[in-house]
């Protein structure tokens, strides 16, 4: 279950540009020594050793993908990115069912209403972190008007646990 929580957006955007920098200098360096490796054992002198080249650098990548996620994911210093990459991937997940998600608000159906109550904050949480408020401003009266809906319904409005069985609940709502 992904919860919303409060980060400041300039010490996201700091904690994620140094997290990003680290990355690609591991990646570079991973991808530049697997390169030189693998046209040093397989490649031959002088002659075109392109692919052993590309296969360095494919190896480079994979071998910086998991040093990422098996040592470096969990590190304090990567907190602000991996929220990030969780709140994208999380609203990823209502975008992919978003015509059932407005099917079954059109319904009043209450899990449906949280669902696109939950996406909206986390769209606004979203920009307000990457710094894109001129996008948000687009959203502001679609926001509004759901918030007042609820409210009316006497549902709470501060939705910032995205529950799964929500997603599964409007996956059963016909999109006409």
């Amino acid at each position: 279950m992904f919860e919303i929580q409060a980060i400041d957006p300039a010490y996201y955007r700091q904690q994620t540009r140094r997290s990003t920098a680290l990355i690609a200098v591991i990646f570079l360096a991973l991808a530049m020594l697997c390169a030189t490796l693998s046209t040093q054992l397989f490649g031959t002198p002088g002659g075109d050793n392109f692919k052993w080249n590309l296969l360095g650098v494919a190896a480079g990548l994979g071998l910086s993908i998991a040093l990422v996620r098996q040592q470096l994911w969990s590190r304090p210093f990567m907190a602000p990115a991996v929220y990030g990459w969780r709140l994208k991937r999380s609203l990823m997940r209502i975008t992919n069912v978003m015509h059932h998600v407005k099917a079954g608000v059109e319904q009043g159906d209450e899990s449906a209403m949280k669902l696109l109550r939950f996406y909206h904050q986390g769209v606004t949480q979203m920009h307000q972190l990457d710094g894109n408020s001129s996008e948000l401003s687009q959203m502001v009266g679609e926001i509004n008007a759901h918030r007042e809906a609820m409210e009316q319904r006497g549902l709470d409005v501060e939705q910032t646990c995205l529950d799964p069985d929500w997603l599964e609940r409007v996956k059963t709502f016909k999109t006409s």
